[in-house]
């Protein structure tokens, strides 16, 4: 779809990926699905919702998402 959205799961990222990456995944990708790189001023609104449902939805897949042959992280006392 946009190849400049790059990949956020492991292995592609060695570790978790971090709030800054999330957002600017969901920002690539409503921009694309617009059509729009900066939305007019009527428009911000509704573009800033997107974005940050994108970002909310893509945060709860990745925490969500098994990645057989990756160990679980261990707590450490």
């Amino acid at each position: 779809m946009c190849r400049s959205i790059k990949t956020l799961r492991p292995p592609a990222l060695a570790e978790e990926a971090t709030e800054d990456e999330i957002r600017a995944a969901a920002l690539q990708y409503v921009r694309k699905v617009s059509g729009f790189r900066a939305p007019a001023a009527h428009n911000r609104e509704v573009f800033e919702r997107a974005v940050e449902a994108v970002t909310e939805a893509t945060a709860h897949l990745l925490d969500g998402l098994e990645v057989r042959g990756r160990r679980p992280p261990v707590d450490v006392p």
